[in-house]
């Protein structure tokens, strides 16, 4: 469900202009700067239950030995974890990692595939990592739901959804195409400074007058 003639438009230029106060998405930034849809998708697998400094961290690390798939077959399981770590479950990511990479060179000629049918095929790889590769690293339209985007778009009251999925169809139907690459990081990067799951910063909030605070018990 979606609330008619609600004005995400305006949400969405208001958060762009709020955007440079904030800090950018670590998986965006490392999009932005290497242009690099095999460093994206490494970088969201590293990401995950990881704070952004770590994940940064570690990639950096990472991508000093690891700069193309093929580099996969110089490393072994204990130095792709030496190097990953402190991620969280790095033990597994780093199993995720020699996968995909291999895969990536016996079946995909060592390029990352730029279809989400294929990115959902890699163990590990579900419809949040493949839309931002896509996003992110092939400058696809795609709308990447991660907590943020789905927890805000329904506490603004401009969707109603029960999970993930849910979100992704309804702002594929409602938010205008050119703005799929960028609600993502806009969203992100509003609720790690403004749009916080507890005691939302609402005095600070440049779209509070549009907000509903759906579930809100609470705010600063």
């Amino acid at each position: 469900m979606i609330k008619k003639k609600f004005p995400i438009v305006k949400i969405i230029k208001i958060l762009f202009i709020e955007f440079r106060n904030w800090d950018v998405p670590v998986v965006t930034l490392i999009g932005l700067n290497e242009n690099s849809p095999f460093k994206v998708l490494i970088s969201t697998i590293i990401s995950l239950r990881t704070r952004d400094e770590v994940t940064i961290e570690s990639s950096n690390r990472l991508f000093k030995v690891l700069k193309k798939p093929e580099d996969i077959f110089n490393l072994n399981l204990c130095e792709i974890e030496k190097l990953i770590y402190p991620s969280g479950f790095y033990k597994r990511k780093a199993i995720q990692i020699k996968n995909i990479c291999e895969i990536i060179v016996n079946n995909y000629g060592g390029i990352v595939p730029n279809k989400i049918e294929d990115l959902l095929n890699f163990n590990g790889v579900g419809r949040k990592t493949a839309n931002l590769v896509l996003s992110q690293g092939y400058n696809i339209p795609a709308i990447c739901v991660d907590v943020h985007v789905h927890r805000i778009s329904n506490r603004l009251g401009f969707i109603k959804s029960k999970n993930p999925m849910q979100t992704e169809l309804l702002l594929m139907k409602n938010v205008p195409k050119k703005y799929w690459i960028s609600y993502n990081y806009l969203f992100v990067a509003f609720g790690q400074s403004i749009c916080k799951p507890i005691s939302p910063i609402c005095t600070k909030c440049k779209i509070n007058m549009y907000c509903n605070k759906v579930d809100v018990k609470k705010s600063r």
